[in-house]
């Protein structure tokens, strides 16, 4: 089954889409997916990767999936009724739940199940001490773990402290999604999605939120 993933990031530079889709290719096939891989579509914003999605819905091809950070703590179990109550998004006709998927809180919440990738990438002055101590990354806040991450790489003095744009797609490329995905339960829920290679798209319309 063929599967176009729309995900939040890459801005709106041509160069900043490649790279958020090179981090999620080497990120996925790392994950055992080389061969079964989705087509990547960045999006930018997140507001543009949710109406790309579901204007998706409605077009022959490939099934769409939507990945986008969930911003905030999650307000429900289920990723379209967290949206809902967060963004107002309604859950479009026949969206099923397997095609929606959170990076909780936001993708560098990733990061930090990872710590030997991020020394790896910034070198021997990375600042290990300065992240977050809770192991369970998804219930550290946005703003603690980009705060606690620019603290942590503000040493370096080959590369600059983290900076989304400049680092974050060649950090999502170097991280080890088995690692991840041990740390971080919706990571293991995306990534078991897309290794089960079938979604379970409803036919039904909107669940109540």
């Amino acid at each position: 089954m063929s599967i176009k993933l729309y995900v939040e990031g890459g801005g709106d530079s041509k160069e900043l889409k490649a790279r958020c889709r090179r981090g999620f290719r080497k990120f996925i096939e790392k994950a055992g997916l080389e061969g079964r891989m989705p087509r990547i579509v960045a999006c930018g914003g997140r507001q543009n990767a949710y109406d790309s999605f579901v204007a998706a819905l409605d077009v022959e091809g490939p099934i769409p999936m939507l990945l986008v950070d969930a911003e905030d703590p999650l307000t429900a179990a289920n990723p379209w009724e967290h949206l809902h109550n967060r963004d107002t998004w309604a859950r479009p006709n026949g969206a099923g739940d397997d095609q929606c998927h959170l990076m909780v809180q936001v993708m560098e919440s990733w990061f930090l199940a990872d710590r030997p990738a991020l020394k790896s990438f910034y070198g021997h002055e990375f600042q290990e001490s300065a992240l977050p101590g809770n192991p369970r990354v998804e219930q550290i806040s946005k703003a603690d773990v980009l705060d606690r991450l620019a603290r942590a790489t503000r040493s370096p003095k080959t590369k600059k402290s983290y900076d989304k744009g400049s680092h974050g797609f060649d950090i999502l490329g170097e991280i080890n999604p088995l690692v991840v995905e041990r740390a971080a339960p919706y990571a293991k829920r995306f990534l078991d999605t897309l290794r089960a290679g079938e979604l379970a798209v409803s036919d039904q319309g909107p669940s109540p939120p």
